[in-house]
């Protein structure tokens, strides 16, 4: 069973580095997964890799199934969750084509389903969000790597699946480092699930504070560019995940999580 999820889009599933050995497709009691999960092998070692969006991009960040998604690789024995995705950058010096490794996110979201606790109040402690350990092991490959990377950085994730507008893009730019859609509710349902949370976010864009405004194929340009240090990052940092990170799930069963 595999103890390692990666969520993220088309292009960071490459089959010439995935050894496919099945796929499962499971009920869970919110629906299905976003997609089929591929389980298989990088370097190897085993993984689940779950298209965020579908392959077919077929789920808005607003409509992604974050619950099911979740629950399903829990259900598989996962214990890490590594995301890959794209973000903009609300400050100069977080460049396009930068790795930043999140240390905390804001949320300003509105309409997503956000804890498996629909029947009862439970307060979920949630003061440091991703995990520590699969953050150090990431920074120290991407140093090694000699590859331009920020380690922390504050996430303001918004609803989507519009950018920003300028006056909102000014006003986050006071609070947070970087913008994207997908990281709430995500990682609080891992910390839920006793799971590990990285978020491994490549900066496309200046979203819209900056004088040229941010369009998809943009995003898509500056990703394409840097799928393969993406990828690199992956398979030389999954073999250094161990079982010896148990902050996220002592801070789960502290209050009272799942």
């Amino acid at each position: 069973m595999p103890k390692i999820a990666i969520i993220g889009g088309t292009g960071i599933y490459n089959p010439d580095k995935f050894e496919l050995q099945e796929e499962v497709f499971p009920d869970t009691p919110y629906g299905k997964p976003s997609d089929p999960i591929l389980i298989g092998k990088i370097n190897g070692v085993e993984v689940a890799f779950l298209y965020r969006h579908g392959k077919q991009h077929q789920h808005p960040p607003s409509a992604v199934p974050y619950r099911a998604n979740m629950w399903a690789l829990k259900e598989l024995g996962c214990k890490y969750v590594i995301s890959a995705c794209a973000v903009g950058s609300l400050q100069e010096d977080y460049a396009p084509g930068d790795l930043v490794i999140a240390d905390q996110f804001i949320d300003f979201t509105k309409r997503r389903d956000y804890t498996y606790f629909d029947d009862r109040t439970v307060h979920i402690s949630i003061p440091d969000p991703f995990c520590p350990h699969l953050n150090s092991i990431f920074e120290g490959v991407a140093k090694d790597m000699g590859i331009r990377y920020h380690m922390g950085g504050t996430y303001l994730c918004i609803e989507g699946p519009r950018f920003s507008t300028r006056a909102e893009s000014n006003m986050f730019r006071h609070f947070a480092d970087i913008i994207g859609m997908t990281v709430v509710p995500e990682c609080q349902l891992a910390r839920e699930l006793g799971m590990c949370y990285c978020s491994l976010a490549t900066i496309t864009d200046y979203d819209m504070w900056k004088d040229e405004p941010v369009d998809i194929a943009m995003v898509e340009r500056t990703m394409a560019e840097c799928l393969d240090r993406v990828l690199n990052l992956l398979e030389i940092g999954l073999p250094k995940v161990k079982d010896s990170c148990r902050e996220c799930v002592q801070a789960a069963k502290g209050c009272g999580a799942l």
